[in-house]
């Protein structure tokens, strides 16, 4: 689905990705890593919030995940055919998102004096043919609130849909963050943290709801919560100082030698038991700036 060769970002002397080489298929695959490691700035490159300093990054269209790759033509304007590898490196954050690459962010990204069904509505109106006039009545376009209906039932909020944003719970926000990501139907979904902050009683709703999109969706996930990690991930890559150093099923990983001197420091499963305030006990629970 997507894939980077050679990924690297450098801001000044200091180097935040590194040589990166990583593929997605269809699976849920967890990022993890210190803070610092560049998990951030992997999404923000991956998304054109960035502009890489070096290597490619490449969407496939359409394809099956596993068809024969054959080469890497085509590029992000002219679209490339179906199941063909685009070149993307130099797309901007929009062209990402029409080509289907959706992401939610650490901090809860909404308007939050809109309803909940015009936060989700809007989305699904950029993703389609009328985006450049989503700010007329909203009965013009009764095709996106059709859409955004569906989303809102599919991730738990549909009883919510005429509710201000700014009147969710952490959590309930999460899951329209979530709901605006799924809007247009991406191929790829890159969600950052999306548990980051919310109550115990809504950690276990967010982990079903990762688990449901990642059913029909490419995933890539940063959690620093391995307890969930372990739980939904297919995969796991781990990062430290921009690189990776592992990559593999959750198992592996967690095991591996290298992983536990660099992040996970004697982790078992259960270690990081949810307060009841949502948060883990780990105490590197909060992204750096890499």
């Amino acid at each position: 689905m997507l894939r980077t060769n050679g990924l690297t970002k450098e801001f000044g002397g200091l180097t935040a990705v590194d040589d990166v080489d990583f593929e997605l298929g269809d699976e849920l695959c967890s990022l993890i890593g210190p803070n610092g490691a560049g998990k951030t700035t992997f999404f923000d490159l991956l998304t054109g919030a960035l502009e890489p300093t070096r290597g490619t990054i490449e969407l496939r269209r359409g394809g099956s995940v596993g068809a024969d790759d054959g080469d890497a033509g085509g590029s992000a304007a002219a679209g490339g055919a179906v199941g063909e590898w685009v070149d993307v490196t130099d797309a901007s954050p929009d062209e990402t998102a029409a080509m289907g690459v959706h992401r939610s962010y650490q901090i809860t990204n909404v308007f939050p004096t809109l309803s909940v069904l015009e936060n989700v509505r809007i989305a699904a109106q950029a993703a389609g043919d009328d985006a450049a006039t989503f700010w007329r009545n909203v009965d013009a376009y009764d095709e996106y609130v059709a859409e955004a209906r569906g989303i809102l039932d599919r991730v738990g909020l549909a009883d919510r849909a005429d509710d201000l944003a700014e009147n969710l719970s952490h959590g309930a926000s999460r899951q329209l963050e979530v709901a605006v990501a799924l809007a247009g139907d991406p191929d790829v979904l890159l969600l950052d943290e999306p548990n980051a902050g919310v109550s115990s009683e809504s950690v276990d709703d967010i982990v079903a709801l990762i688990e449901d999109v990642a059913a029909d969706h490419a995933v890539l996930l940063v959690e620093h919560n391995m307890d969930i990690v372990m739980e939904v991930s297919d995969r796991v890559v781990v990062l430290n100082q921009g690189a990776v150093i592992a990559d593999g099923e959750p198992e592996a990983v967690r095991e591996d030698p290298a992983v536990q001197e660099a992040y996970l420091g004697g982790y078992e499963p259960g270690d990081l038991d949810r307060r009841e305030d949502g948060t883990s006990t780990d105490p590197d629970d909060t992204e750096g700036v890499a």
